[in-house]
């Protein structure tokens, strides 16, 4: 599969990221340009669990960890309470508007189901049309293939007792930052 995507499939993606309730943004990829986006998304949460990347560059982030508010070593008490968690999604699916994330890598599932605003940023290039596109070798390096990862599609949200609810089981709000 190339490296780069389409603008279409970028397009899918926002449009069924908003149709399942996520918000998206779509920024140049600089170390500034992300720390601004993820500070204007947070607001002003007192507190933002960041869990290191794995696959896109740390300097990518050095600004937004610079940040005082940023955790990325958090204690018990940090992870039950902080208002945002920022996560790197390896991959995203524009059929679905998910991101994907690797909860066996670090903080990272921690970090994305705790907080009440989950934060994922995704690389516009890690995006593939379709759901079963991460199970091949030949796409994303096979890293599909290789991690214990979860699809995020929109907030979390159950109606298991009746009527939709938001935010039981995870984030009441996920936003997502596409870096092209």
């Amino acid at each position: 599969m190339e490296a780069t995507v389409s603008q279409s499939v970028i397009e899918q993606f926002v449009s069924a990221a908003t149709a399942a309730v996520a918000t998206v943004e779509v920024i140049d990829r600089t170390p500034n340009a992300l720390r601004d986006a993820i500070l204007c998304a947070c607001g002003d949460a007192s507190r933002i669990l960041f869990a290191p990347p794995q696959d896109l560059p740390a300097a990518l982030f050095a600004e937004f960890a610079g940040d005082p508010r940023v955790v990325a070593d958090p204690s018990a008490e940090e992870l039950a309470n902080s208002p945002a968690g920022v996560t790197e999604a390896f991959a995203g699916v524009a059929r679905t508007g998910s991101v994907c994330v690797d909860v066996g890598y670090q903080r990272t599932g921690m970090a994305s189901l705790l907080a009440p605003l989950h934060i994922a940023v995704v690389a516009a290039e890690s995006i593939v049309p379709q759901p079963r596109d991460l199970f091949r070798e030949d796409v994303l390096g096979g890293r599909g293939l290789t991690r214990s990862f979860v699809f995020i599609t929109g907030p979390s949200a159950t109606a298991d007792m009746g009527p939709l609810v938001r935010g039981v089981h995870g984030p009441h709000q996920l936003h997502i930052i596409i870096l092209r």
